[in-house]
């Protein structure tokens, strides 16, 4: 896997469906389509493997219907080629995203001098609490 695959062209294999668009907007939200409906098709991808396609579908289970594909919406443009931008522009940052390989975290202690400062202080309280306790009213 030495190309990334959220660097592959992926174009042949979108589907895009338009529709009206909600919103604001007047006449060109009643008349025009905008809003663009991207489809990705993973079952019948050629351009991804058995075991990238097992991550996908792992990783973006909300955005995938129970047909195995992969949708992704843009409506926020009044045009419908700026919505397609958008979209696919949103598949690839979902590709990134479900690539993306997580830093493993590093278990860490605190120092000496923090540990020292913290026992003070619940030294200072304790003395604080015990000299209340000491006073006869």
């Amino acid at each position: 896997m030495s190309e990334k695959v959220y660097e592959r062209d992926f174009n042949s294999e979108l589907e895009f469906v338009t529709s009206r668009s909600g919103g604001p907007g007047g006449q060109n939200v009643n008349k025009v389509n905008t809003k663009v409906t991207l489809r990705f098709d993973l079952s019948a991808s050629q351009l991804l493997d058995d075991e990238e396609k097992a991550k996908i579908a792992d990783k973006l289970a909300n955005k995938i219907s129970n047909d195995n594909i992969l949708i992704v919406t843009s409506e926020a443009g009044r045009s419908q080629l700026k919505n397609k931008e958008e979209a696919i522009r949103k598949f690839y940052d979902l590709l990134k995203k479900a690539f993306k390989v997580k830093k493993k975290r590093k278990a860490t202690k605190p120092s000496k001098a923090a540990v020292e400062k913290r026992l003070k202080a619940k030294q200072k309280q304790s003395e604080k609490k015990q000299q209340r306790q000491n006073k006869d009213f």
